[in-house]
């Protein structure tokens, strides 16, 4: 495990997420897991994904999955490195398999309120597909957010993925569930 920390007293030491980005690879890591990206250690991390890490993963602040591909492309500006959009974008697509995106609801529970595959490239834009959502149906007497989880009715693209590592998905997971009764809602 590896932590960034601030410069001291006299403007030295600090130790960037980057930095520890750039570092790690040359400790040959299965996997790379950063806190949060919230700068221009994106770019560190997306070579890394692409370059045999595969299953890495971070977290980032955005509204929804399609607000974090693109605050992930403005990330990687922020290194410098003046690459065009579309080679991030190419990078993200191939980088990424899934976006969850938590988020706090009414009554400050967290729940998982999206999961959605990236598709890849198609024509210069990230193509994205939500899979999983949480329903908000109401606000229970305390004040809290009332749903379910279901399936959107989009199969994964990445079935094949799963099924090479040995993981067998059965299909009726992928369709969508009529909104429970309300002792059943959560």
């Amino acid at each position: 495990s590896l932590e960034s920390k601030p410069q001291n007293v006299e403007g030295r030491g600090a130790i960037s997420i980057r930095d520890l980005v750039r570092n790690c690879l040359r400790m040959r890591p299965d996997r790379i897991v950063v806190g949060e990206c919230r700068g221009p250690e994106a770019l560190d991390m997306l070579q890394a994904m692409n370059t045999g890490h595969d299953g890495s993963m971070s977290t980032l602040h955005a509204n929804n999955p399609r607000d974090a591909v693109n605050r992930l492309e403005t990330l990687v500006l922020l290194a410098g490195t003046e690459l065009p959009s579309r080679a991030i974008r190419s990078q993200i697509a191939s980088a990424i398999n899934v976006i969850v995106q938590t988020e706090r609801l009414r009554g400050g529970a967290r729940k998982v309120v999206s999961v959605a595959e990236v598709l890849g490239l198609v024509d210069g834009e990230i193509a994205l597909q939500e899979l999983f959502a949480f329903r908000q149906v109401g606000v229970s007497p305390d004040g809290r957010a009332v749903g379910y989880h279901t399936a959107t009715g989009a199969r994964s693209a990445q079935l094949h993925h799963f099924r090479s590592n040995g993981v067998e998905l059965a299909e009726e997971m992928f369709v969508p569930v009529a909104q429970p009764p309300a002792e059943q809602l959560y």
